[in-house]
């Protein structure tokens, strides 16, 4: 390469040079030598360049640090960071949603105390008096009043001892926080709702994420949020209590922490009745591992998963003063037998012969509907066994009763169906399904019939979530 170089320059011009004064010799040897009639040209080496580490290429589960010394985050983290904004603004919007339902029934209450010449209640009180009716009544009944003493025979739902029914947990945990904030034991327990309900949406993205992706995480987080059924995070229900405990409690099975998913499912089981689903989940997932990996450890959490429930029971029978007290006072107060399904397969049958003669009949077909919808996709894309069977429990619980059968509150206690959905749902631009490459061009992906028809779900949960609200405002139907 440097005789190449070198043959191609021109030779320099002729100079006259003393002949007393010979040229010196060159002090090393030159790197390419021309004819005696060109002078020999040296090439010089390129500066040397001081070593520099060189920088590992990011990974998708690690982070790392640049030259500079700045911690650069991972693509997948950011996606989740991504993920649980996504997730957060979609539970905000829920959330005014369900504002919108109760702000049409304080509406009218005042728009008809105007023309009856009635004197009209604060719109704060009466929107409050949505978000406090049915259940909540009696868990604020709980927090003022606590377990009754001695319950009447053959008591009725009109009778406050029928607040013996409602499991601790959440009476208790509003208790706590009406302590230590101003305001009263109401806005304690609309408050601890709308930050639990933040809470269960991350944790329902965590799930998402440790089993699928956080792309899988973002829909789940979204569809949970916007389901008709999430009014619950925002009335004084303890479903929020119960899905935070529940969710916690399989995330911790799914990391083999055996002592802390047995803690969790004991404050779950102390939370609901249906909270009894987490004892099978606990025993599935200790089966699983004395299988696999022998860890007999595992059977820590199988034996403290029933104890919320067994201690409530014990509670509620020493304060009473008798035996099988909550039991007495679901049969007789609130009607609590069995049918076995037969009450949900009524009520379909009901609404096919006449469609608008019931909206209970209506809403048993549509969540029976989503139902079936959250079991296909379910088998399509498989979740872990202890989701399967914590699910299976609470969709059981849900059908056996006589009075009140598949309501949306239901089924949206059976949240792991809710990522079985957002990771079978078809997107495009994703070749996790079928391994296969994208045939959609990148600009008709905002078009395409997967991300349309995913949008008009959404949608429509969000319009059901505010008509919802509002028919359990008006007491059109049992939630």
């Amino acid at each position: 390469m440097t005789e190449i170089l070198n043959e191609s320059l021109p030779p320099p011009p002729a100079r006259a040079v003393p002949q007393s004064v010979p040229l010196p010799a060159p002090a090393t040897p030159a790197v390419g030598h021309l004819p005696h009639t060109k002078t020999a040209i040296s090439v010089p080496e390129p500066p040397s360049v001081p070593n520099v580490p060189s920088v590992p290429e990011p990974t998708s589960a690690t982070t790392r640090t640049s030259h500079s010394g700045e911690v650069v985050l991972d693509l997948e983290q950011l996606r989740w960071r991504r993920a649980v904004t996504v997730g957060l603004l979609a539970y905000l919007v829920s959330r005014l949603c369900v504002f919108g339902g109760a702000v049409i029934r304080a509406s009218q209450i005042t728009i008809d105390a105007r023309e009856d010449g009635e004197p009209e209640e604060g719109v704060v009180a009466l929107i409050s008096q949505v978000f406090t009716s049915w259940d909540g009544r009696w868990y604020l009944e709980l927090v003022r009043n606590g377990y009754p003493e001695n319950i009447p025979a053959n008591i009725t739902y009109e009778q406050t001892e029928a607040r013996a029914a409602f499991f601790p947990m959440y009476p208790g945990a509003v208790r706590v926080f009406d302590a230590v904030l101003p305001g009263g034991d109401t806005v304690a327990a609309l408050l601890l709702n709308f930050i639990l309900g933040a809470v269960a949406v991350v944790l329902v993205g965590l799930l998402a994420r440790r089993v699928f992706s956080a792309s899988v995480a973002a829909r789940s987080m979204v569809l949970f949020a916007v389901f008709p059924g999430s009014f619950v995070l925002s009335f004084a229900y303890s479903e929020a209590l119960f899905i935070v405990f529940a969710a916690a409690c399989l995330l911790l099975l799914y990391d083999e922490q055996w002592l802390l998913a047995g803690l969790a499912a004991a404050l779950a089981t102390a939370t609901r009745p249906n909270g009894v689903a987490i004892v099978l989940a606990c025993f599935v997932a200790s089966a699983i591992a004395i299988k696999t990996k022998r860890q007999w450890s595992s059977l820590l959490s199988v034996a403290l998963a029933p104890l919320g429930f067994v201690g409530f029971q014990w509670y509620v029978d020493d304060a009473a003063g008798e035996r099988g007290a909550w039991f007495r006072v679901q049969t007789e107060a609130w009607s609590e037998g069995t049918s076995f399904g037969a009450t949900a397969v009524e009520n379909t049958l009901s609404f096919i012969t006449s469609p608008f003669d019931s909206t209970a009949d209506a809403l048993t077909v549509l969540s029976l509907a989503a139902l079936a919808l959250m079991a296909y996709a379910s088998f399509k894309r498989r979740l872990p066994l202890p989701w399967v069977a914590f699910s299976f429990v609470i969709v059981a619980l849900m059908l056996i009763p006589e009075t009140v059968t598949a309501r949306p509150r239901f089924v949206f206690t059976a949240f792991p169906l809710f990522i079985a959905v957002a990771a079978w749902w078809p997107q495009s631009g994703d070749d996790s399904r079928t391994k296969k490459a994208p045939e959609v061009e990148v600009g008709d992906d905002a078009l395409s019939w997967e991300r349309q028809s995913w949008n008009l779900v959404v949608v429509a949960c969000g319009a059901g979530l505010a008509i919802l609200t509002n028919l359990y405002a008006v007491f059109g139907a049992i939630p």
